[in-house]
């Protein structure tokens, strides 16, 4: 069986309304009952906000939480940065209620960054992407044993002697300090993102052997300045393509899947973090304060964008993200990551210092 080229499994097409237009769904009538929350998007992209979706048992907390991602089951899987010294899971899992399953991934902890799910001969595995001083990324079961670690590619050229034994934090594009991953559709490579490092994309084989490098830093076509998110842009009617989040220079860069640049989308991006696609359209999270549903037209389709409440989010030093009893219902603080799940909801994790995972539930 061929891997998917899905961190979010089973996501079917039909779900969407055939036009390519997420179709409106009624609310269960215990949902109807429940207290009133916020709905955001246009009409055909409603969604209610449910920012208490995912619940923690007392003995866990958030530490500013990264990226999400959904198994065939429907089980969220959440990465958050966790802190070096205070052993603590970096991955924590929970149901399709948002019940709480299982948490592990101490050994990510201080660098937690990206996650990402393939199946692989029937069975599932987490793609884990860690910065910071882990400066590494691993595959693991979906009940946290590892398979195999990576460190710093050094037959790229691209990294400074030592970096792929090295757990010291420095940065700079001589280290390697990887934050996502990507799969291609059909032969079981992938694509590893170092964006805080060598400004670049890496690709592997399915064994996890260096293949390749994509890019280099700077501004131009083909060139990335802090390459945050990737994704395989396999939307009904278009040649699959590597897509990517180039977060500082304000834009997504698409490529072939050998690394040869196709086209670039500048507006309407401030800070892209990542990508993912559900049927005609892609999804992307923006750290300022911007969720944003790109339609096969390259439509830019807004989802709670509110410019004045941007402006008191990035406001002195952007401290809002250490004031939850700030925040405002249905607006978003600093979206890092954003997933869809099977049935065309969202998730989207939140680059803040208490953590914020909230669901996006379709009416």
């Amino acid at each position: 069986m061929k891997p998917s080229n899905s961190r979010r499994q089973f996501l079917a097409t039909s779900t969407l309304a055939a036009a390519g237009s997420f179709g409106l769904t009624a609310r269960s009538r215990g949902q109807a009952n429940a207290v009133a929350r916020p709905v955001i998007g246009p009409e055909g992209h409603r969604f209610e906000v449910i920012h208490d979706w995912a619940q923690l048992p007392e003995q866990y907390t958030w530490q500013t939480t990264h990226n999400v991602a959904v198994d065939r089951d429907q089980n969220l899987y959440v990465t958050h940065e966790g802190k070096r010294d205070h052993e603590h899971p970096t991955i924590f899992v929970f149901d399709h209620e948002g019940k709480f399953v299982r948490a592990f991934g101490e050994q990510l902890r201080g660098g937690g960054h990206g996650i990402e799910i393939r199946t692989e001969g029937g069975e599932q595995f987490i793609y884990a992407s860690a910065y910071q001083h882990v400066k590494r990324f691993t595959k693991l079961t979906l009940t946290g044993e590892i398979v195999w670690e990576r460190r710093a590619p050094m037959a790229a050229g691209r990294y400074a002697d030592g970096e792929d034994k090295s757990d010291e934090a420095k940065w700079g594009r001589d280290r390697f300090m990887p934050t996502n991953v990507a799969f291609h559709p059909t032969d079981g490579s992938f694509y590893v993102a170092d964006g805080y490092g060598a400004h670049c994309i890496h690709r592997y084989d399915r064994d996890a052997n260096y293949l390749s490098t994509i890019g280099k830093p700077g501004k131009g076509d083909g060139e990335f300045n802090l390459p945050h998110g990737l994704w395989i842009d396999d939307r009904p009617g278009r040649v699959p393509s590597l897509v990517v989040a180039d977060r500082a220079n304000a834009r997504l860069q698409w490529f072939d899947l050998d690394g040869k640049h196709l086209r670039t989308l500048g507006e309407p991006f401030i800070l892209p973090a990542n990508v993912d696609s559900h049927g005609d359209f892609l999804l992307v999270p923006d750290l300022s304060a911007r969720v944003t549903l790109i339609g096969p037209d390259d439509t830019a389709i807004p989802l709670a964008e509110d410019a004045e409440w941007r402006k008191k989010v990035l406001a002195d030093g952007r401290k809002l993200r250490t004031r939850p009893g700030d925040w405002q219902a249905g607006k978003w603080v600093h979206p890092h990551d954003a997933c869809f799940d099977a049935d065309g909801n969202i998730f989207v994790a939140e680059w803040v210092a208490t953590g914020r995972v909230t669901k996006l539930r379709r009416v």
